[in-house]
């Protein structure tokens, strides 16, 4: 895993992760972005929402 201040968290892959509701998801890509931000619209995700212009991570 890699820590980025201000952005996701790196995880290499195949990453399965469960979510708060008990569910899971599942990634087969070499390396993933976790968003620690909750901005993203596809949680757990990143999808750089964390970048739009103003934004503070948190």
């Amino acid at each position: 895993m890699t820590v980025q201040r201000r952005g996701p968290l790196l995880v290499e892959g195949p990453v399965e992760i469960e979510l708060e509701d008990g569910s899971t998801v599942f990634s087969d890509r070499f390396r993933v972005a976790l968003c620690t931000c909750r901005r993203s619209r596809r949680y757990p995700w990143c999808d750089t929402s964390h970048r739009r212009k103003g934004s503070t991570p948190g």
